[in-house]
């Protein structure tokens, strides 16, 4: 196979339209596989604030045990980029329907074996060892996931419609979103808390064996994009698109990375660290905790398609910047919203939750814009995958450390400072690179 041409324009290289895939199998296909995913993930999230201080990290003071849960959550955004140059690799060499098929099974299986796991006091200090690899897997398999999905939703859309297809595969955080929380919320209704502790937890990592099988049987029944087929006909594929990439792509990869930073940031502060706040320091019930998630995920929800409609009519780049001024904006009122009760904390997660639909929706389609087909899943997959380690995967982390030691005025000001890295980045950028 020859390489690609360095200097090939991604803008020159338009996203082919006369799909064998109709549009509903194609949307369908992406938004079921990312919804599967994030649910594994976030049921994992919820877990890491509910249920695994306690089983997995017993300590006397439970702020340090939140700290330990929280650090293993922290392992899969380390696991991402890999799984992004691992998967990216065979999306670009083998093609995206089979990657993608690998990359659900990977996810899956990790998620299912941390149901069956015993906990600390079985098997001692093995037990949060095997929880951090487990947890690894997770961030493996969807580091090859979300590029993938990206790619199968815009490499089929028509000419001019990128943003909106490109929307689909990022509902998939919101749902996995309300699943996960909604699953915990469900069975905090049927059994006690003590319950959850004992085996409940184990029901919602168990119960992606159901969610896989329909993954699998709907990503089995798409052919692949037409984009990537064109590249398999004209012999353009790379030998190793991770070495493309790095030699030809740098700017693209580092300005995709902080353009995303915010996104990740805002993310895992309204949701992660947002329950773990409501519980911990605001002494609220699980349920109620679960029911402000609920709340977010459904606003996270809608604000994807609105923006997907604007930015179609005025700009993707023009409602990124938009979105992350108002990202800025929003940070100086997190601290009176998040320390005056329960009722700010309501319109926090309002207000957090918009801006996050409003900029998830468009990073999926920004961030895979700069790289011709050849390179385009390990590209976007490491940009997407390297945001999260700088955005995500500390962010709980952080921002818990932050509030505990300096207030919540600094976990403001952390909000803040990635608001303008981001809007630095995009505005560095060209116009085809976002």
């Amino acid at each position: 196979m020859s390489n690609a041409t360095p200097s090939a324009s991604p803008s020159a290289e338009p996203l082919a339209p006369g799909a064998l895939n109709s549009p509903a199998r194609v949307l369908t296909a992406s938004v079921v596989g990312t919804t599967i995913e994030f649910f594994d993930f976030y049921v994992y999230a919820t877990a890491a604030v509910l249920v695994f201080p306690t089983l997995f990290f017993p300590n006397n003071d439970p702020t340090t045990a939140l700290l330990a849960s929280f650090a293993t959550f922290s392992i899969a955004f380390f696991a991402r980029p890999l799984g992004a140059v691992v998967f990216g690799h065979f999306g670009d060499r083998v093609g995206r329907k089979t990657t993608l098929v690998a990359a659900l099974l990977t996810m899956g299986i990790s998620t299912v074996v941390i149901g069956l796991l015993p906990s600390y006091s079985s098997i001692g200090v093995l037990a949060p060892l095997l929880l951090a690899l487990c947890r690894f897997g997770q961030g493996f398999g969807l580091g090859g996931e979300w590029g993938g999905a990206v790619l199968l939703a815009t490499e089929n859309a028509p000419p001019g419609k990128r943003s909106w297809y490109g929307m689909f595969p990022q509902l998939g955080a919101p749902l996995g979103l309300f699943l996960s929380s909604g699953v915990f919320w469900i069975l905090l209704h049927f059994i006690s808390q003590e319950a959850l502790l004992s085996w409940g937890w184990r029901v919602p990592f168990l119960a992606s064996i159901i969610l896989i099988a329909v993954g699998l049987w709907v990503r089995l029944s798409i052919s692949e994009t037409p984009a990537f087929q064109k590249t398999i006909d004209s012999h353009e594929r790379v030998a190793v698109p991770v070495a493309e990439l790095f030699r030809h792509h740098k700017r693209s990869l580092a300005l995709g990375t902080f353009v995303a930073l915010a996104t990740f940031v805002l993310f895992y502060i309204g949701s992660a660290y947002l329950l773990s706040y409501n519980i911990k320091v605001l002494q609220m019930p699980f349920l109620d905790a679960l029911e402000v998630q609920l709340l977010g995920s459904v606003v996270f929800g809608i604000f994807i398609p609105v923006i997907g409609k604007l930015a179609e009519r005025f700009g993707r780049r023009e409602m990124l910047i938009l979105t992350t001024v108002l990202i800025g904006i929003f940070s100086f009122f997190l601290p009176a919203l998040m320390t005056n009760g329960e009722g700010t904390i309501f319109l926090f997660v309002v207000l957090a939750m918009m801006l996050m639909g409003m900029t998830y929706g468009l990073i999926g389609t920004a961030l895979a814009a700069p790289f011709p087909t050849a390179v385009r899943y390990t590209g976007s997959s490491i940009t997407f995958n390297l945001a999260g380690i700088f955005g995500a995967s500390l962010a709980p982390y952080i921002a818990t450390w932050l509030q505990a030691n300096y207030g919540m005025t600094y976990v403001g000001y952390y909000l803040g400072v990635a608001a303008l890295i981001t809007l630095a980045c995009i505005l560095l950028s060209r116009k085809n690179e976002v």
